[in-house]
């Protein structure tokens, strides 16, 4: 099957109003009276994001739901994506019909459809780049730079179960339990970016940022945006029981520096309650710290590095 065939069958059929059935060369995206377009790009590698055994469906998931962890982190609704895939010659028809069903899996979850894209062939590894559009309230976006010194600083869901997945899938030694290895595998494949925090993030944070590369390494982004510097507590950090049970006296220091975990970390006045953990503190200075019974500890990997 050529790439017009497999667009028509595995891809048209995912297009929403505005995609003209993703035959033609572009997509039409209306404006909306009284809101800002957010727009956000992100792309995956076999071999680097994900395990060329893993599930289609799996693998879309995770391609669309990285982007959709930066649109909630700006506090944007998520709306339409762009999809771009270079595929392996020996990508088949199940294969295909597969990675289309995870997709329709999560429009129907989030709420939004495909616009197009591009499809080509490769001798290399298969890899996915989305474009993912999302909408705020007109001035509405939460950016990097609004932390203040006095603030407190959350993050939402657990931090580190997806390394843990990683490190399961890397054959690290472990006494898990089915349930645990499971629960800690599913997170790697298929991240759960809460995307319907995005409409309350933007009446409480003052600065967030969607934990991508690592909750020490993402959090110096807004340290350093917001020129200030953020204390995280190790105590209040939330670390899975699967977790623990593979990382065990490591957790906390594996943890804050796995990545790939793609919740949000977001700065507020003191005292917000909700689904989140309060983590740490914004004073004046620069950089980010991580402590333990009030003193500050070493991380010796605060994050992923691409490069």
């Amino acid at each position: 099957m050529d790439e017009f065939g497999i667009i028509a069958r595995y891809f048209a059929p995912l297009a929403g109003a505005g995609a003209f059935g993703l035959a033609d060369d572009a997509a039409l995206l209306p404006a909306r009276p009284g809101q800002d377009l957010v727009v956000t790009t992100d792309a995956i590698a076999e071999g680097v994001d994900f395990f060329g055994f893993d599930p289609a469906f799996t693998i879309a998931q995770k391609a669309l739901r990285v982007n959709l962890s930066d649109l909630a982190a700006k506090g944007a609704v998520p709306a339409h994506y762009l999809l771009n895939l270079s595929l392996p010659h020996t990508v088949t028809p199940d294969w295909l019909a597969g990675f289309a069903d995870g997709l329709a899996r999560d429009q129907a979850e989030f709420g939004i459809t495909l616009l197009g894209g591009d499809t080509a062939a490769t001798d290399g590894a298969l890899a996915i780049g989305v474009t993912a559009f999302g909408f705020v309230p007109a001035g509405g976006m939460v950016t990097r730079g609004g932390a203040r010194p006095g603030e407190h600083v959350y993050v939402t869901g657990g931090i580190g179960d997806s390394g843990g997945g990683l490190a399961v899938f890397r054959r690290e030694k472990h006494a898990l339990d089915d349930a645990a290895r499971d629960a800690l595998v599913a997170r790697y494949r298929v991240p759960d970016p809460p995307v319907g925090f995005a409409a309350r993030l933007r009446g409480i944070a003052t600065a967030s940022v969607d934990v991508s590369d690592g909750l020490i390494a993402d959090l110096g982004h807004i340290a350093a945006a917001s020129k200030v510097r953020i204390v995280v507590a190790g105590e209040q950090v939330p670390l899975s029981a699967p977790l623990r049970a593979l990382w065990g006296a490591d957790a906390l220091l594996r943890a804050v520096g796995a990545g790939d975990d793609y919740q949000i970390a977001f700065t507020g006045p003191p005292g917000l309650d909700g689904p989140f953990s309060h983590i740490g503190f914004v004073e004046s200075g620069h950089g980010v710290s991580l402590t333990v019974a009030g003193r500050e500890v070493a991380v010796p990997r605060p994050g992923y590095r691409h490069f």
